[in-house]
């Protein structure tokens, strides 16, 4: 029903898609749906809305086109899976990493992948304030993604620890993002980053518009972060 939909969408971005990504986004939606009546995932439970505002949201991030070469992708904070698991069913080159605090949802993801027949891809039970002090994690990846609710101050230091110099740390943000950015400059300099771009994106048929922030990492992060757990949230570097 959604597959015409998709594929314009993927197609736009100058990626493939067939048959066979299609149907493990259905069997993805399904395990969503099924998981969700046990632990909390997500409010949206219809397939138009997870199609459109989780799938495709998720996929924008194709829209900075250089992360098409990225290798080593870390997902922060990744909850239900987005954007990361959509990232791998459309490029299953990429080596991911999901890291989220709560246990069942790393149980469920383990299945999700499981399910899909996706490879290469590590699962990480931890806050991100301790992930990123891990030798095995921090500036290893070339990429760190992050659909997290937080504002960017605080997800600069979440995230931009994990990146190499030379990688991206990329934020998905909904609308009037202007502002967070503004607020988080310090935040994106002490962490070794600097502001690329802003990419407006909309989702088709729908009027969600939404942004992805694109930081770059110019200079390796002090050890001193990302601070400890707590302290991050409640007191944002500014």
């Amino acid at each position: 029903m959604y597959f015409e939909y998709m594929k314009s969408c993927v197609n736009e971005m100058g990626i493939e898609f067939d048959e066979i990504a299609y149907g493990k986004f259905i069997r993805y939606s399904e395990m969503l749906i099924d998981w969700n009546s046990r632990i909390n995932l997500t409010a949206i439970t219809d397939m138009d809305g997870i199609i459109k505002k989780h799938f495709i949201d998720s996929l924008k991030i194709f829209e900075f086109s250089p992360i098409k070469k990225a290798r080593k992708i870390i997902d922060v904070g990744t909850g239900a899976g987005f954007p990361g698991i959509p990232m791998k069913i459309i490029n299953d080159d990429f080596e991911l990493t999901l890291l989220d605090s709560l246990n069942k949802r790393i149980d469920y993801l383990k299945e999700v992948c499981k399910e899909l027949k996706l490879e290469n891809v590590d699962f990480v039970h931890a806050r991100a304030e301790d992930g990123a002090r891990m030798p095995e994690h921090r500036e290893k990846y070339d990429l760190a993604v992050s659909r997290a609710v937080a504002n960017m101050a605080v997800l600069s230091e979440l995230c931009l620890p994990f990146v190499k110099t030379g990688g991206y740390f990329i934020a998905l943000k909904g609308p009037g993002v202007e502002t967070e950015l503004s607020e988080a400059k310090k935040a994106i300099t002490e962490m070794g980053g600097k502001l690329l771009k802003v990419i407006n994106v909309a989702i088709k048929d729908t009027d969600l518009n939404h942004n992805i922030v694109v930081v770059e990492k110019i200079a390796k992060t002090p050890l001193k972060y990302p601070r400890q757990a707590g302290l991050v949230s409640k007191n944002p570097i500014k």
